[in-house]
């Protein structure tokens, strides 16, 4: 009877396993360009493009551990998280010091969303928690800015609507064009360096910064974090105007005021000359017409002053007690006439009668007067031969002395 001869197996290490297990899962090209779905999970810290990533990838029934180094994570413009679903392209690699197979991914897009429309809302959830959307950090736009700074390119038709339209509705203003690229890797850096020397040097009131419509990718510079940051602490009111009414960017939730276009920022960066000359003239004829109701009322009121002054003068007062006094003074004028008259009537009556009975009248009809010593003489028996006599006539006076009989 045979009886087979059996050799036992030889020893290996641990590494020699390892080794050889790497070399088989290398030499398959199968495992070489893989695209797996899974939902990322494990992820202990943020993901970042300036470090290497090390995370679990997992469906309902397995899970194998990722990892995505620097220069592949640089690429990712959305942010891996836990929880989210995504498709992954790389490799299948076997990592001895560990003793575990790998999934080494060079470059992951979201399952089911776009990368750039994923990042778009991943960023403005982030940034309005922030708050940096919110109205009160709004800065007023100026109505009537004396420069206005414009941060494009200088070769788009962007370019040339803003000046066309800044100049046609308020020609007094003054622009300074800071002239950027618009896209490409190049362009938030730029953008950012734009903001930031424009509000530093303090000669615009209003500042403009945007671009004509394109893709999403196209727009991608001004959904830039660092922009977002510079125009949020920019101290010069900021105008977003990117793009056409359906395009939106963080710059214009972080702005101060979003335009649907370049146009528009326009229309909002400088008053139209037209409405403020219409404005004007409203205003001016609304002036009159305040003007002339105000001086009718006015007028109005004076006249009814007046009125009541002249009621109430002291003058009309004077002048009617003066009145009184007048008439007083004329009757008393005329009783004292009427008096004089009167009197004067009795005196002459008086004077007449008085004179009636003056002797020196009665002497101018032939008498005289007979004193001696100073004694009226009345009688013959009252003389004396020899008495000294004087004798009073109308015409004077002369001495006799009597003789007798």
């Amino acid at each position: 009877m045979y009886t087979p001869k059996f050799t036992s197996p030889p020893v290996l290490t641990v590494s020699q396993i390892d080794n050889y297990i790497r070399s088989v899962v290398q030499s398959d090209p199968r495992l070489m360009n893989v695209i797996v779905t899974g939902e990322i999970t494990d992820m202990k810290s943020p993901f970042s493009g300036a470090k290497h990533n090390y995370f679990m990838l997992k469906d309902s029934g397995a899970v194998i551990s990722a990892a995505m180094f620097i220069g592949d994570a640089r690429r990712v413009v959305f942010r891996p998280e836990n929880g989210l679903k995504v498709i992954c392209r790389g490799r299948i690699d076997f990592y001895p010091p560990s003793g575990r197979l790998q999934l080494i991914i060079e470059d992951m897009q979201p399952d089911g969303i776009g990368a750039l429309s994923l990042a778009f809302e991943q960023m403005k959830k982030r940034l309005e928690a922030e708050g940096l959307f919110k109205k009160e950090h709004k800065k007023p736009i100026p109505k009537f800015p004396r420069t206005v700074g414009v941060i494009t390119s200088p070769t788009g038709a962007a370019v040339r609507d803003i000046i066309h339209n800044l100049y046609k509705r308020f020609p007094c203003v003054d622009m300074i064009l800071y002239p950027t690229l618009v896209q490409g890797d190049a362009a938030p850096a730029q953008l950012v360096r734009a903001v930031q020397e424009l509000d530093a040097s303090g000669l615009c009131d209003t500042i403009i910064i945007g671009r004509g419509g394109g893709s999403i990718e196209e727009l991608w510079a001004f959904n830039d974090e660092k922009l977002a940051r510079a125009v949020y602490n920019c101290n010069t009111p900021i105008i977003s105007a990117v793009g056409h009414e359906i395009d939106h960017t963080i710059c214009d939730f972080v702005a101060d005021a979003a335009a649907s276009t370049p146009t528009a920022a326009a229309v909002l960066a400088v008053p139209d000359r037209a409405d403020l000359k219409a404005n004007y003239n409203a205003l001016h004829k609304s002036m009159n017409s305040a003007v002339n109701k105000l001086h009718d009322r006015q007028a109005k009121h004076l006249t009814e002053i007046r009125r009541m002054m002249d009621a109430l003068s002291p003058q009309k007062s004077f002048d009617r007690y003066d009145g009184k006094l007048r008439l007083l003074e004329h009757r008393m004028q005329n009783a004292v006439d009427k008096k004089l008259s009167k009197g004067e009537h009795a005196v002459k009556s008086a004077a007449v009668k008085l004179e009636s009975l003056n002797p020196i009248a009665v002497l101018a009809h032939g008498y005289s007067i007979v004193e001696s010593d100073g004694k009226l003489i009345k009688s013959k028996e009252q003389i004396g031969k020899g008495d000294k006599l004087t004798l009073t006539f109308s015409d004077g006076k002369t001495t006799a002395v009597a003789t007798g009989e």
